[in-house]
């Protein structure tokens, strides 16, 4: 999803009503004509559509586990359900993945969901800027380690991948980057992501759009061992105000109210990430995350903190 339809598709998710986002559940409105009490059926009517809702209710819980409604052995799996896994298989593997996704159920129902319509694969991640403010070999090697990746989507899937990169500015001006640095290198880094066929927007925009539905935070701590690598990662790359420890609790609270901001703004997505299932708590809850290498098989460092000559080795540094 692309900066111009951010805001289209938070006025679709507000005329669903913020409460439906952040609880995933919905009344809707009455029926037209329904005003006053509704009509109180009689006591043997009551039972006997109580009956029939129970039977639909086991019936349609048969259906979802592959079970037949009077038992027996489970149904065989649907070309539907061939065609999500082989989908699966075409990029959750360790030539791309460091480590297990999260949430593989929701997982499943993504995938499933793409191709019982029949559009691409929506994958979305955050990209982040270093002390470079020029694109250089690390960037381009990811860039190209992420098309090698949508390609074998579109091999196991016609309609294919559709990337977002989000690009981390309000992050980058966290760590103390002034913004016409910010804005030289997502501007490079926009041009590559658009000749690989993917898109880009700004973190901002997400969170300015998405942010009236987004609702009160929590007023939660991070985690003991989150803030720890946080707080690792700010004595590297923390030029803001404070200590590095302030700009670690600083990144936390941002993150908290982005991460809600993305998956308001890319429902339905895989979310993807550089970083480890030690900071899963940054990232948007209701998304399957997909953790990944960055450049290639045994590469976690994160492009934007490599050198020009790209380095193997692993590395948790935050966006």
């Amino acid at each position: 999803m692309s900066c111009s339809t951010l805001h289209a598709a938070a006025e679709t998710a507000a005329a669903n009503g913020p409460e439906r986002l952040r609880t995933g559940t919905a009344a809707g409105p009455a029926p037209a004509g329904k005003i006053g009490p509704p009509f109180e059926r009689p006591p043997l009517a009551r039972t006997a559509e109580a009956g029939r809702a129970a039977r639909n209710a086991k019936a349609n819980n048969a259906k979802a586990s592959g079970t037949p409604a009077g038992g027996g052995p489970q149904r065989p799996p649907s070309s539907l359900d061939k065609t999500a896994e082989k989908l699966l298989r075409a990029f959750n593997t360790w030539a791309f993945k460091r480590e297990q996704p999260s949430d593989p159920h929701l997982l499943i129902q993504v995938a499933t969901g793409a191709v019982a319509r029949g559009v691409p694969l929506r994958f979305v991640l955050y990209w982040g800027k270093g002390p470079r403010d020029t694109v250089a070999a690390p960037e381009l090697e990811c860039l190209d380690y992420l098309a090698a990746m949508a390609a074998r989507v579109r091999e196991a899937h016609p309609p294919g991948a559709a990337l977002t990169l989000i690009l981390t500015d309000t992050h980058a001006a966290l760590n103390g980057h002034s913004a016409a640095r910010i804005d030289r290198y997502f501007g490079e880094v926009g041009h590559e992501a658009q000749a690989r066929g993917f898109a880009t927007c700004r973190l901002s925009e997400v969170t300015r759009t998405a942010e009236p539905l987004v609702g009160p935070l929590p007023d939660e701590a991070p985690p003991e061992e989150v803030l720890e690598n946080l707080e690792a990662s700010a004595l590297k790359w923390y030029r803001g105000d404070g200590t590095a420890e302030d700009g670690a609790k600083r990144y936390w609270r941002i993150n908290m109210l982005e991460k809600r901001a993305v998956e308001i703004a890319f429902p339905g997505s895989v979310f993807v990430t550089f970083n480890g299932s030690k900071v899963r708590s940054l990232f948007p809850t209701r998304l399957p995350v997909f953790y990944m290498y960055s450049l290639r098989r045994g590469v976690g460092v994160k492009p934007w903190f490599l050198d020009d000559e790209a380095a193997a080795g692993d590395g948790e540094a935050s966006a």
